[in-house]
């Protein structure tokens, strides 16, 4: 046997250093940029303010396109919570002594904009019921990183009360997407892999 062929012997060569022509580009922050996690913090509630508000304006068009009885009450349930939210966000407002102001969500707008690609690319019926719940999974998963990383500004910051209300936010958005999972699995992709 060649020493080369020896069992459990491990390669020890170096990999060839790569060489990059690729220019990384430094981006200049803006004049009102965050300088403070205090600052960062705000703006991301702000940000999240307003993808509820714009999810309390999407959600009804989602459930009255679901042909999914089950669906559609899933989706208007949420709706009723996500109105919730709303006003917890507007405590955490409060507690930071800031007027509640949405700034344009960039993210929730794409996620609002794919679920409605979604009905388009579909017809009614089964399909689409899969299609909706897959953008809605993607908008709960958004949510979920979301108040997740909120959560943990809010505990770093001190802000026991704020990181309290954002942490019940949290558990809902945690607790859509298993019943927006249990839908699918259950209910409709079954129907709609027929």
């Amino acid at each position: 046997m060649k020493n080369s062929e020896k069992p459990n012997q491990t390669n020890t060569t170096q990999p060839k250093s790569v060489k990059s022509n690729a220019k990384i580009d430094i981006v200049e922050p803006s004049s009102d940029a965050a300088t403070e996690l205090k600052d960062l913090f705000i703006d991301s509630i702000k940000d999240i303010y307003w993808a509820e508000n714009a999810l309390v304006g999407a959600l009804p068009k989602m459930a009255g396109n679901a042909s999914s009885p089950a669906l559609s009450s899933a989706i208007l349930e949420h709706l009723a919570v996500t109105k919730l939210q709303v006003s917890r966000l507007e405590q955490v407002f409060d507690l930071l002594g800031e007027k509640a102001e949405g700034k344009k969500c960039e993210a929730m707008a794409g996620l609002l904009k794919e679920g409605d690609s979604i009905l388009l690319e579909t017809v009614p019926g089964p399909v689409r019921d899969a299609g909706i719940i897959a953008a809605s999974q993607k908008i709960e998963h958004y949510e979920i990183a979301t108040y997740g990383t909120l959560v943990a500004f809010a505990k770093t910051l001190g802000e026991n009360d704020a990181a309290k209300l954002l942490t019940q936010t949290l558990a809902e958005e945690k607790e859509a997407d298993c019943v927006l999972n249990d839908v699918a699995l259950n209910t409709v992709n079954p129907v709609a892999a027929e």
